[in-house]
């Protein structure tokens, strides 16, 4: 398995489930009200589900390029200070979903022709503060990349579940269940 192969079904079906919990959102709460979640925070020094939801897609985005070796477009940086600015303008939850959509479309076309990574391959993974981390591309998918995509995920569940939106478990694992064996399920 590539380390392409490793992330981009990962990001798809984890990006699906986002989507999900976002249309059971507007479902749950009619009227606009699911509207005002994306303002909502975890704590105050938090960025808003707005931005978690932006920043999953930048997630996504950045292991991909990073791990074909290529520059990020322009269009990442855009979204990164759309995502700094979620508590100001958290725009809709159809845009949400339209910005959901788009990374998805993105990771699947370009892991339709990702060439294979070196795990041992060099990354240098700098961040905005001047930090720069020096690791292997291996190391940079299993600590970074993946991690820092759930983090961004997860905080957006753990934001909706807060709000009151039905959540559980079965929701988060929602891609698992064609694996179900028939009858296992409890009743």
């Amino acid at each position: 398995m590539t380390l392409p192969e490793m992330l981009a079904p990962t990001y798809v079906q984890m990006l699906g489930a986002l989507s999900a919990w976002l249309d059971k959102a507007a479902a749950e709460k009619p009227d606009g009200a699911a509207e005002t979640l994306l303002s909502a925070r975890l704590a105050p020094d938090m960025f808003p589900l707005s931005t978690q939801i932006r920043f999953a897609c930048v997630q996504a985005q950045e292991g991909m390029f990073r791990l074909r070796g290529e520059d990020f477009p322009d269009s990442v940086a855009a979204l990164v200070e759309e995502g700094r600015n979620g508590g100001e303008r958290p725009g809709s939850l159809a845009e949400a979903q339209a910005r959901i959509a788009e990374t998805v479309v993105m990771v699947e076309a370009m892991a339709a022709d990702a060439p294979a990574a070196d795990p041992a391959a060099p990354v240098a993974h700098a961040l905005p503060q001047g930090m720069v981390f020096d690791l292997t591309a291996g190391q940079y998918v299993r600590d970074w990349a993946l991690p820092q995509f759930y983090f961004h995920v997860m905080t957006a569940y753990a934001i909706l579940r807060a709000e009151g939106v039905g959540l559980g478990k079965t929701d988060y694992v929602a891609h698992m269940l064609p694996f179900l064996r028939p009858g296992t399920a409890p009743s």
